[in-house]
């Protein structure tokens, strides 16, 4: 028989969870099934292959505080705070694949009263009012020894901060005929309006249990209660790590330009592992000479606001009778990078 864990988190970090959920996905013994629920605060979350400047509003985050995390798994960007539940599947059953998870998903909804359907390739939609709307994405994960099916819930997620902070592809959108994000998604209490996190737990779990026809102890996680996991501060420390949500960004190109009173810029930026690895910048300026040292400058830093800034700030002070033009120069830099 299939021996069972039911996981739930206590921390809204980010880092936290998705690491939690690495761990039990590397380590899970064989013959097991885990359900794991769980929430971030104020979150983008993009993934393993994602390109993260591409994807949502560097800028933004930064500046209102909402953190960026990487997950190990395919698929597209979204954004999570409290009205989001998160489940995660891990199997190393025989027989496990992703539509029994889904079914599980479906009758934890149908539990509570919430009648939802499986769309496309990995997508949970309810019909409201205004016609059938997501309410849930996947992502899949699969190795030789086990598997695992990760997702969101839309309970009651700000919608405002999601089409916010996310750059959506706009040429998807118009391949799917849909005119923006706001038009193709909804929160559960549209049709529940007193949904929260825990009545949607209970709903899981009762139809986890009655899936597998058997029930076991949940166990709750902090970060405090796993400094003792043998490995799990390596995973961790990975997980929150510049390097692996910003630098792991495959090869990309970027390119700005723009016109100022005193002439024409153009940026052409390759950056290699969230690293600017090269950089030329073409003017008709009558004095090029700043922005030719900047190029160099700019030449293995972080590409993020804050290394960008540090640099313009320190590459201002070596020029200070054009301190004028150059600030305006900065300031649009450090705005366009993100």
């Amino acid at each position: 028989m299939c021996r069972l864990r039911l996981l739930f988190s206590d921390s809204y970090d980010p880092w936290f969870n998705l690491s939690l959920e690495e761990y039990m996905f590397k380590n899970i013994p064989e013959n097991q099934s885990i359900l794991f629920l769980w929430r971030n605060q104020n979150t983008v979350v993009i993934g393993r292959a994602q390109n993260a400047w591409k994807e949502c509003n560097t800028r933004r985050m930064e500046r209102d505080g909402i953190k960026l995390a990487r997950r190990s798994s395919g698929g597209g960007a979204v954004f999570h705070d409290l009205g989001n539940t998160c489940f995660t599947f891990i199997s190393t059953q025989k027989h496990y694949n992703k539509k029994l998870s889904t079914n599980i998903v479906l009758n934890g909804l149908h539990h509570i009263g919430i009648k939802a359907s499986f769309s496309g390739r990995n997508d949970l939609i309810i019909n409201t009012t205004e016609g059938e709307r997501k309410i849930s994405g996947s992502a899949y994960r699969e190795t030789p020894r086990c598997q695992f099916h990760h997702g969101t819930l839309l309970l009651h997620v700000d919608i405002d901060k999601l089409t916010y902070y996310l750059n959506p592809d706009i040429k998807k959108l118009k391949t799917k005929g849909i005119a923006s994000i706001r038009s193709r998604v909804a929160n559960l209490n549209q049709l529940k309006p007193d949904i929260n996190h825990e009545e949607i737990c209970q709903g899981l779990t009762k139809a986890f249990f009655e899936h597998y026809k058997m029930r076991v102890t949940p166990e709750v996680f902090s970060i405090e209660n796993t400094s003792h996991i043998p490995g799990f501060s390596d995973q961790f420390n990975k997980q929150r790590d510049w390097n692996w949500n910003f630098g792991n960004t495959p090869i990309f190109t970027h390119q700005l330009d723009t016109r100022f009173d005193w002439g024409n810029v153009t940026l052409h930026f390759n950056i290699k592992h969230g690293i600017i690895d090269c950089c030329h910048i073409f003017t008709d300026c009558l004095e090029p000479d700043p922005l030719e040292k900047l190029e160099k400058k700019l030449i293995g830093i972080p590409y993020n606001t804050k290394s960008v800034s540090h640099c313009c700030t320190q590459w201002i002070k070596n020029w200070p009778q054009y301190k004028k033009e150059l600030l305006e120069a900065s300031d649009w830099l450090i705005k366009n990078i993100s």
